[in-house]
């Protein structure tokens, strides 16, 4: 079975001018190739395809695959990380992962959080920030949370972030309507733990691999998991595997939040809790970081007892199943999801 190979490469967006935080999502060359070799040693013939510009050229050459794995997450656009599996579905070429309304949908948190209020899954009260007219229009109680509407790898995050006050609500606000050049999401800060929830397997086979709590150390920047946190999770972040009460309310939260959203296959769900200790959603990533050792998808598969090349192998084994070929389904221990 030939899989092709579809990301965007950090190294070749630095090297055309884009800053480091632009390019914040993007994918080392070492990323790309622990997949590439996983892959191999799984049986599979592997082909490195590269961006969705690789990948438009390479399709007009007549060139096909059996499936993609997908882990492209483009540069332009609040469908960017759609565009790659759009073009495939145009092709009737198959690929890991979920489909592009679902990631059209992941990306904006706005839009995200309007499905979950309607599926009943606790995410906290939020606004959306336009135009600096927006600003003026906000009720909700402080403190607040501020970041850009459709980002990831907490870029546009920062201490300032939490917000106690009129004066810094505009503040922060206007900064990031300026930089970010995308609206703004203002949420009720939640003052509890935070945990990521690790997630494989799609509709009612799916099942939390892992909780593990996000911890923020002495030296990192306070009360946000943010951007320069994550930039040095070695010196500014503990990852604890938890299986407490609350992380199994959160593991429970983050399947409602995958199945209702039909996303597929793996990524992880975010969460943290409120004043009353009820996890919230606060992220859905259905297209999760998966370096081996620095995503927090592998990482919490290795405090698991979950070796990288298993999660290869449940990755596969939901995408094979979904198209039909007999594949088996992904009956590992953990708790599994009910479709209500």
């Amino acid at each position: 079975m030939k899989i092709g190979l579809t990301y965007d490469l950090r190294q070749s967006y630095l090297d055309m001018g884009y800053s480091e935080e632009e390019t914040a999502e993007f994918d080392r060359i070492d990323t790309i190739e622990a997949i590439e070799q996983t892959l191999r040693s799984l049986g599979y013939a592997t082909e490195r395809i590269g961006n969705i510009r690789n990948l438009t050229e390479r399709l007009c050459n007549g060139d096909r695959w059996d499936l993609v794995f997908n882990i492209a997450e483009g540069i332009r656009g609040i469908g960017r990380e759609a565009q790659v599996p759009a073009l495939l579905d145009a092709y009737d070429i198959p690929y890991t992962f979920s489909d592009p309304l679902v990631l059209s949908l992941t990306l904006h948190k706005g839009m995200t959080k309007r499905v979950l209020r309607d599926l009943g899954i606790p995410t906290p009260d939020f606004a959306e920030i336009h135009t600096e007219e927006d600003i003026g229009k906000v009720g909700l109680p402080y403190p607040l949370f501020a970041k850009p509407v459709a980002e990831g790898t907490g870029k546009g995050i920062t201490s300032a972030s939490r917000i106690t006050g009129k004066a810094e609500l505009y503040r922060v606000c206007r900064n990031l309507l300026t930089g970010y050049k995308q609206p703004v999401l203002v949420e009720t800060f939640l003052p509890g733990r935070e945990f990521t929830v690790a997630i494989v397997g799609t509709g009612s086979r799916a099942e939390a691999l892992g909780v593990m709590e996000i911890v923020l150390k002495g030296n990192a920047e306070a009360d946000v998991y943010s951007y320069a946190n994550k930039e040095e999770c070695e010196l500014c972040i503990d990852y604890i595997l938890v299986d407490d009460a609350l992380a199994g309310d959160a593991a429970e939260t983050a399947l409602r939040a995958w199945v209702g959203l039909n996303c597929r296959d793996a990524g992880r769900v975010d969460l943290r809790t409120d004043a009353r200790g009820i996890p919230n959603v606060i992220e859905v990533n259905p297209l999760a970081g998966i370096h081996p050792q620095h995503s927090d998808l592998p990482i919490i598969c290795g405090l698991a007892g979950i070796s990288y090349v298993r999660l290869f192998e449940m990755i596969m084994e939901s995408a094979l199943s979904r198209l039909g070929d007999g594949s088996p389904a992904v009956p590992k221990p953990g708790l599994q999801a009910s479709v209500q």
